[in-house]
């Protein structure tokens, strides 16, 4: 098969690379996804409604383009690595506070603060796992990389069933977690972007965003709006 072939073909720095971005990009949507198999038992203990504890994922949604827009800048300024090891232990520490939350306000502050983590996480694990890819293989890849939030939801629903009767919501959010420890592979295993290696003499940044919009506008609106479209039906369907 192609696809076997393909991978075959990569070095042990591409393969360690894809690895590590298909499993941030899950870990990031499985540590979303435990909030919406909770949010009964969580309205009951917060004394809240239903209705008002999805709220919670509202904010998540909602400051994404924060931090893809914050994560974006440290990405094309300081690599594509490092910041995205600062954004998995960021969204990891998130999900723990949201354990110990002692109220509803506190709750929708962390799982606003999460969403800054999360909107930073595709960016970042996409470009580095795509910019160190062979030019061949990056069509193929792309789409198993996207398929890793299928993969965090599904993740998300076995963790549920083994953990929340035992521990509870708080307990779930716990384990929620545990992508940090995902931190050391990357440090150990994952090399940085070559693309970015070889664009980090250029200081000129701001200059070469403009530059970059101006020349391919059109394209650049058509990803957003399809990108709007693509979430407004994702997260439209299936987060409740």
């Amino acid at each position: 098969m192609e696809a076997i072939r393909l991978f075959k073909s990569l070095d042990r720095n591409q393969r360690n690379t894809f690895v590590a971005c298909f499993l941030g990009w899950a870990l990031d949507a499985f540590d979303f996804f435990l909030l919406t198999f909770v949010i009964v038992p969580m309205a009951h203990d917060f004394g809240t409604s239903i209705a008002d504890l999805s709220y919670a994922i509202t904010l998540t949604l909602a400051m994404r383009p924060v931090g893809a827009f914050i994560f974006g800048l440290l990405g094309d300024r300081f690599g594509r690595r490092i910041p995205l090891m600062i954004d998995i232990i960021f969204y990891s520490l998130m999900e723990l506070l949201t354990a110990f939350s002692p109220n509803y306000t506190t709750l929708l502050i962390f799982r606003a603060l999460y969403g800054i983590g999360m909107g930073g996480e595709w960016g970042l694990g996409a470009s580095l796992a795509m910019e160190t890819l062979p030019t061949e293989a990056r069509g193929l890849f792309s789409g198993i990389l996207q398929q890793g939030y299928a993969f965090g939801y599904l993740l998300a629903a076995v963790v549920y069933w083994v953990v929340f009767p035992f521990f509870g919501w708080r307990g779930l959010f716990v384990a929620g977690a545990l992508p940090a420890f995902l931190v050391l592979y990357i440090r150990a295993r994952v090399p940085e972007s070559p693309v970015w290696l070889r664009r980090e003499a250029r200081t000129n940044f701001w200059s070469d965003v403009l530059i970059v919009i101006k020349r391919h506008w059109a394209l650049f609106l058509y990803v957003v709006l399809l990108m709007t479209a693509f979430n407004a039906m994702s997260h439209g369907t299936q987060d409740m």
